[in-house]
């Protein structure tokens, strides 16, 4: 799913959001789903069975979160098996792109990929973290995939920032920018525009490769491979092909540790 592509763009991740989206959502599942399990109860067990679970979910409205719980825990798992799957089957999509922004050795056992987008705020969130992790990590390379995805209308700040963040890329500053990007609350083009400066970028220069084809097609293709494997939002990590199910920045170190031990 892309801004640009013709389904509607998915909305990124809070650092909030990431673990707890769609609580409204599951939890008018899980009342459906009580419902219907009530609605035959009554014939086999006395008609007043009704108002005693009624009567019981008031005292212990526990019980519904628990069942919330548990329904986003197995849309969660779903959703991981569904784009390690899709992985599995395009695995072509992830080999290494020399457009791609990356740090690291090109023949490290484990190859890290993040997807994401400046103004998401489980992006920013992570940003900090996710730099220690490549300083911890010196033997891993870790990729990075512009996925503007949080565009609408006529506000394209998203898009501008990734464009920008590719065109330091090609004088040699990507960190600084791409750090930078993350820090600031707000992005908007004049915003982005001063970044690039404050960090030594050549702004002319950039302008001519943020409006180049090839900058068009890099980021036409990385919608493309987003789309292609089913992925939901932003950040999402892939540690050699296989998603993880958090963007907690402890829990994707768990996950490095382990693929380099395998």
């Amino acid at each position: 799913m892309t801004d640009d592509a013709p389904s509607p763009p998915p909305p990124a991740r809070d650092p909030l959001a990431f673990f707890a989206s769609g609580r409204g959502g599951a939890l008018a599942v899980a009342l459906s789903a009580i419902a219907l399990g009530l609605a035959a109860v009554p014939y086999a067990t006395g008609g007043d069975f009704g108002e005693k679970v009624r009567a019981y979910l008031i005292a212990n409205p526990q019980v519904l979160d628990e069942a919330v719980q548990a329904r986003q825990q197995a849309e969660e798992a779903n959703r991981v098996e569904t784009i390690n799957a899709n992985i599995a089957a395009n695995v072509a999509l992830l080999a290494p792109d020399p457009r791609d922004p990356s740090i690291g050795p090109a023949d490290a056992k484990v190859t890290v990929i993040e997807f994401f987008d400046y103004r998401c705020p489980g992006c920013k969130a992570v940003s900090e973290d996710f730099l220690a992790l490549i300083r911890a990590h010196p033997d891993v390379r870790f990729v990075f995939k512009e996925w503007p995805i949080l565009d609408r209308g006529d506000d394209t700040s998203s898009n501008y920032a990734a464009r920008a963040a590719l065109a330091a890329h090609a004088q040699g500053r990507y960190l600084p920018v791409h750090q930078a990007l993350m820090a600031e609350p707000a992005l908007d083009p004049a915003t982005v525009d001063r970044i690039l400066t404050d960090n030594g970028v050549d702004l002319a220069q950039a302008r001519a490769v943020m409006a180049s084809p090839e900058t068009d097609d890099l980021i036409a293709d990385i919608h493309g491979v987003g789309q292609m494997l089913g992925l939901a939002g932003t950040p999402t990590f892939l540690i050699n092909g296989r998603t993880t199910s958090s963007i907690n920045p402890v829990e994707v170190s768990a996950a490095i540790e382990a693929a380099k031990r395998s």
